[in-house]
Order: C-alpha cells, then structure tokens, then sequence
C-alpha cells in the first residue's frame, strides 16, 4: 500500500496512507473523525470517473496511517497534509474536506497558502468553531464534548456504534440508511486508535478558524446539510459562509452530517459543476 511518511516519533516513521485513483486535475480529500479516507470513496470513484485523479490520506491515528502518541491538532493535521501534496508535488489541486477534514483544509491554506491550491470545498465543516465562547454564543457547550470524551473512554464501539444514527440521520422517520453503512462507520472508527478519537476531539471542537477563513483567496464551494445533526449549520456554513471571501454556499435540504455518504448523487454533481467552474449544480 502506498504511504507517505511525514516525521518520526520515538524513532519511527510516522507514515500515512494514501490511495491515488485516476488521471487529471487533482482533487485531495480530508476526512471527518472517525472516519478515514474510505469515506470519500464515492466521490473519489465518480469524479475519477470524470477525468480527476483523487488522492486522499488516512489521518494519523486514523485509518492505516501510523498511530501516534502526539501530534493530534489541527496544526498537525494541515501540516500532514501538505507533507502528502508536497510528496506527490500537486499542484492546481481541489482540496475537499468534510467535518474535521474541513478544518484540516482551513488550516492547512493559512499555515502553508495557495500556491498549490485551485479551489476549496468544505463539506459539515467544523469551522469556524464549534465550542460555545463569549465571542460565539451559537456554539456548543463544553459539556458536550466532555461528554464525547467520556464515551469514548467508556466503549468506544458501542459510542461509534450509536452515533452513526445521527451522523446518517438514520434516527429520523422513514430513514432509508443501510445498516451496512452503519457498520462501514463502526469498522472505519474502531480503526482510529484510542489516543486519536479522543485528542481529535479536543482538535475539532476548540480550535478558532475564524482567522484561517478569512485568509481563503481560491474559489470556495460551501455546502452544510440543514439537518446536520452532528455539526449544526447555524455556527458553522451560516457563518463560514459570510468569512470566505466570495464563496458560493449551498444548504442541502435534509442533509445529514454524513450526507456524502446517504446523498452522494447531490453532492456529487455539486462538485463536479463546482469543478468545471459553474455553480452548485441544484442551487
């Protein structure tokens, strides 16, 4: 299997997985926690199928990537990333985050710019912060995310196990999810390490990406599901939406967090008309 390695810890490499699928324009993903690089196989298929070459990587601690003690941050994460894009020297690339991912995106154009950048995506980003401060009264309470530490602590596969119902919406009448996608996201969880699940927390709650928002200067596709259950859309696309400069937001009507997943033909073709220069293809 492929992999990138981007430091050591304790006198190993810290390696991160990749897959690199197709020929084209790049388009490089970043995954949402728990989740790895398998959960943009849909959209890695179908754009490869449109004339882009995909990459995506496992973060650390996640997916086949090393599992490290340290380096579980948002600093961390963006300079991963440009460890890969520099590995593979991409350039004019399309960089897609979801969730967490949409963070790693964030910060990885603040701390290293857009010179290798095209455009943007963030998908249920996190951004621009998820934690309830003075200066933002719409986030969630601490106690929330000391309750996610908790479970993870307590049974993780049983807390992974439950939370792909709201992350699916699969907890909503006449929910049409699989119970096979359910699993797809227990078995992508349990194999992010315990030290991953729960420091990334920590990373995609109560890191501020309001600065790296407004240092965005590419083409910037927003799209967050109005019934986001995981990361609500009030204090995160509403808002990240009026800090990137020109950006081009779209509300998915009934989109869940996972919406990649449970609503791929949508998002899909949003990314492929957004690719082409046009604007979300159903907005």
């Amino acid at each position: 299997m492929p992999y990138v390695t981007v430091g050591q810890e304790n006198g190993a490499n810290i390696d991160l997985y990749y897959k690199d699928w197709g020929k084209g324009q790049p388009v490089v993903f970043s995954h949402g926690w728990p989740l790895d690089s398998d959960a943009f196989e849909d959209q890695m298929f179908f754009l490869a199928n449109n004339g882009y070459r995909c990459i995506a990587h496992d973060r650390r601690g996640h997916g086949r990537s090393t599992q490290t003690w340290g380096g579980n941050d948002m600093d961390t994460y963006a300079d991963d990333l440009a460890a890969v894009v520099k590995a593979l020297d991409l350039k004019d690339a399309i960089h897609v985050g979801h969730s967490t991912g949409g963070g790693e995106v964030a910060r990885y154009i603040a701390r290293h710019g857009t010179g290798r950048v095209a455009k943007a995506v963030l998908i249920g980003a996190v951004v621009p912060l998820m934690l309830k401060t003075g200066a933002n009264p719409l986030g969630l309470p601490m106690s929330t995310f000391d309750q996610l530490r908790a479970a993870v602590q307590a049974d993780r596969a049983q807390f992974f196990k439950d939370l792909s119902a709201p992350f699916y919406g699969a907890n909503r009448p006449n929910s049409k999810v699989s119970q096979g996608l359910r699993d797809s996201f227990l078995a992508q969880g349990l194999l992010s390490s315990l030290v991953a699940s729960y420091e990334c927390i920590k990373a995609f709650s109560e890191t501020d990406q309001t600065e790296d928002l407004k240092k965005f200067d590419k083409p910037t596709l927003i799209l967050h599901g109005d019934d986001d259950q995981i990361v609500p859309i009030a204090d995160a696309g509403n808002l990240s939406s009026k800090l990137v400069k020109n950006s081009i937001y779209k509300v998915i009507p009934g989109g869940p967090h996972g919406m990649c997943s449970t609503l791929k033909d949508v998002i899909n073709a949003d990314l492929l008309a957004f690719f082409k220069g046009k604007s979300a293809a159903s907005a």
